[in-house]
């Protein structure tokens, strides 16, 4: 018996961003939304725990207990007091490194896997938990929809979201190390006041309101500039989609992906060929959000 649970990417419609705290981490306002790119995980039972991956790029998916697949795994089974005897395959779409949340959903998508071929019927509370413990974004890769995490991001509200908003992503040629950008949004502050993080009424409103236009206006994200300053040719990916029509265009999380609003699926389909078109990018992908979380397929 296996079991197979597909987990969305995400996007960050605002990433405000907080001074550093005693423990290196910063405090946040991050509205998801999930939208439909997905990974697979497969859970199958097996004599000890093992993680296998194939999709694009999976070549730099670390296939060890660093993975949080493997994380995921070995803190339900310590919960419960079993050997993690699974064996893990990820099937690769959400894009590796982009800011995405690809390996949140991978932990998510390995505890609800791992939760329901041991039928160890976790509650929701505790898979959550643990869920935090593996990382900030992982919690959101479990529920889904939209939702402001606060604290590290770990803490959720979900969101009521009126509309489908339609996104094309643009894949940068190499990756970013997120640890690497807050260290940057740190050296950019240096000096200077930074305000405690807030929701944006205004993306709220928008959301809700399912706004395509007033969502345009408002996104945002503080580490934007810090990711810019690491990457700087991301800079003509967000200009080409612009230029192309895009309602709005930001850095993802992170990054390097690029994200650029537009309002219709039409309108997705000619923004994401002209950034093909433009050079600037490694490759181009289309969704809309919001979708669900973490699911048994």
């Amino acid at each position: 018996m296996s079991v197979t649970v597909r987990v969305p990417a995400k996007v960050n419609v605002q990433l405000a961003v907080g001074a550093a705290r005693p423990d290196g981490f910063h405090d946040l306002a991050n509205v998801f939304l999930a939208v439909g790119l997905y990974d697979e995980v497969t859970a199958t039972p097996a004599e000890e725990l093992r993680i296998t991956c194939a999709g694009p790029d999976a070549d730099r998916v670390p296939l060890d207990r660093t993975n949080l697949a493997a994380r995921a795994a070995l803190a339900l089974a310590e919960r419960y007091g079993r050997e993690p005897a699974v064996h893990l395959h990820i099937a690769k779409d959400i894009p590796v490194a982009g800011g995405m949340a690809g390996g949140s959903a991978d932990g998510a998508g390995a505890l609800l896997a791992c939760d329901a071929l041991w039928g160890t019927h976790a509650s929701r509370a505790e898979l959550l938990d643990i869920c935090a413990e593996l990382g900030s974004d992982v919690p959101f890769s479990l529920v889904g929809g939209a939702a402001l995490g606060t604290g590290r991001g770990e803490r959720l509200t979900p969101l009521e979201v009126g509309g489908t908003f339609h996104w094309v992503f643009a894949m940068a040629g190499r990756g970013l190390s997120t640890p690497a950008v807050f260290r940057e949004f740190d050296r950019l502050a240096e000096g200077r006041e930074i305000p405690e993080p807030v929701a944006s009424e205004d993306v709220l409103e928008a959301l809700a309101k399912g706004d395509a236009d007033a969502l345009a206006a408002a996104v945002t994200n503080d580490l934007e500039p810090a990711a810019l300053s690491l990457y700087p040719e991301l800079a003509d990916t967000l200009a080409a989609g612009r230029a192309a029509g895009a309602l709005a265009a930001l850095v993802s999380g992170s990054g390097p992906t690029t994200a650029f609003l537009v309002r219709d699926g039409a309108s997705a389909d000619v923004v994401a060929e002209a950034l093909r078109a433009s050079g600037t990018c490694r490759s181009v992908r289309v969704a809309s959000g919001a979708v669900a979380g973490a699911t048994v397929v």
